[in-house]
This record gives C-alpha cells, sequence and structure tokens, in this order.
C-alpha cells in the first residue's frame, strides 16, 4: 500500500487565544512551529468528516502555538473550530531519513516471521517509554510487537509490502 492519499496527524486545536479570532494549537512537528509549513491542513471532527483549509499563519506564544485561520475573525467563529483535529497530506511530509519510517506507512504491511509465518498486518503503532509498539492483527488475535530494529524488526520493505520480525508466533 502507498502512503498516497493518506493523511497524518500532525496536531489539534486546543483552545482560544484573544477575541480577534485566533485559536492556540498544540503541535506534534519538530520543531513545533514546522506545522505552519505543512499546508493545506485537514480540520477532522469525524472519522470522514473533513474540511481543507490553507493559509494558516502562526507564531509561538509562551509554551504553545497560536494561529489565524483565514475567514476566522471573531472568538465565536473560532470556538466552533477547537477541539478539531489537524491532519496534512503524507506527501506533504519530507522523506525519512535512512531505518527511518512514518507510522502512516508502515500501516498495512503484512508481518511475517523470520521463518516466514505470517502473522497479520500492522494496524497501527503506539509510544511507550522504551520504544514504540506495533500493533499486529490477523483474523483471531493481535500481538504487541517492539518496534526495534535490529532485534525484533530485521526488515521493512515499503514497496513490497512486508514487514519481517523476529517473533515467536505463539506469543
Amino acid at each position: 500500500m502507498t502512503a498516497a492519499g493518506r493523511r497524518v496527524l500532525v496536531g489539534r486545536i486546543v483552545g482560544l487565544y484573544g477575541v480577534q479570532g485566533w485559536l492556540k494549537i498544540e503541535s506534534w512537528t519538530e520543531p513545533r512551529t514546522r506545522i505552519f509549513s505543512y499546508q493545506p491542513w485537514q480540520l477532522v471532527t469525524a472519522p470522514d468528516v473533513a474540511t481543507e483549509i490553507a493559509g494558516v499563519k502562526g507564531r509561538p506564544q509562551g509554551k504553545g502555538l497560536i494561529a489565524q485561520f483565514p475567514g476566522v475573525d471573531g472568538r465565536d467563529a473560532a470556538a466552533a473550530l477547537v477541539g478539531q483535529d489537524i491532519y496534512v497530506a503524507r506527501e506533504l511530509l519530507p522523506p525519512p531519513g535512512k531505518d527511518e519510517y512514518y507510522w502512516v506507512d508502515l500501516e498495512g504491511l503484512e508481518v511475517v516471521t523470520t521463518e516466514g509465518v505470517v502473522l497479520g498486518r500492522v494496524t497501527h503503532l503506539f509510544a511507550t517509554g522504551a520504544n514504540d509498539v506495533v500493533v499486529v492483527r490477523d483474523e483471531s488475535r493481535e500481538r504487541l510487537i517492539p518496534f526495534v530494529q535490529g532485534s525484533y524488526v530485521r526488515s521493512v520493505d515499503l514497496s513490497g509490502g512486508r514487514m519481517v520480525v523476529d517473533w515467536d508466533p505463539e506469543f
């Protein structure tokens, strides 16, 4: 599966700032101000409900970021946007470095053991304090595999749609 058409969660609208329609946003980009470089944004309120917006301007304010959205000129209009997630098209992000991956690119990969046993497909990933974890699901069970390259994750072939892991199929 290719990354074309996929979107990546990069932030969230978390509050109001002032009375002229400015909004507080939380950014998960590095650095956090880079979120303004990735536009247009897709504001998502429900899984299949997205509104595209371009031309958002913003700046750091204290420990957070504030943003001014085109056409949002008052506090009431801004309040309607609070709580929406901010996504961007995967194609807008820079290519990852060697042995680095965007989680969205790993989702959907078939996962097989080094012995060729199919474990299922990557449904999602999540972060822990120690390392990221790949959630692999087949028709009957779910497995949590640490995403530690070289130890558990032996190879990732995005174009071939496959991840090879050193993992006991019974675990």
